[in-house]
């Protein structure tokens, strides 16, 4: 399978729609980065005016970052990896539980080109929504191609999520 190329264009027009619910909605939004590395808050305050809307962006690689910075149990990262459904949930909910946001949105996952095994292999990301008041959700994503091309569309699958999390 071909890996779906995302413009930066089509990244910003995506980051365009969630500033506006965010606006009209009067919310601040939270990102919790690991594999993406801070490119969600880029690509979200490349846009004029962000600071009306855009809280904090937090990249956590390591487990002890997960942990302090965003209040993800040591028991999940043993029991389940960082690159986990339970973990995503834990951070997005860490997110918003320490920053005065309305919404966040976390991200984990193997960008490549190693560190992929049997079970979770380089393409495998987790992303995970949340609205202050409601449930975290999260959806396990199996992208194509090289680094780039994964965390591209990691971006990508993260601002559609939260478009939809901050409409539904």
């Amino acid at each position: 399978m071909k890996p779906m190329h995302i413009s930066d264009q089509q990244l910003q027009l995506r980051a365009a729609e969630v500033a506006e619910i965010l606006l009209r909605q009067g919310l601040r939004v939270v990102t919790a980065e690991s594999c993406s590395g801070g490119w969600i808050a880029k690509t979200l305050t490349d846009l004029p005016g962000s600071s009306a809307w855009f809280d904090v962006g937090v990249v956590t690689y390591s487990y002890e970052a997960k942990e302090a910075l965003l209040g993800v149990s040591p028991r999940t990262l043993e029991s389940t990896g960082a690159v986990s459904e339970e973990t995503v949930l834990e951070m997005v909910s860490g997110a918003l539980a320490r920053f005065g946001a309305g919404a966040a949105v976390a991200v984990t996952g193997i960008a490549g080109p190693s560190g992929g095994t049997p079970d979770k292999p380089v393409g495998t990301v987790w992303i995970g929504w949340k609205r202050r008041g409601g449930y975290a959700h999260a959806r396990l994503f199996q992208f194509e191609g090289d680094r780039e091309a994964v965390r591209r569309q990691t971006v990508a699958a993260a601002l559609e999520g939260l478009r939809k999390t901050l409409t539904d």
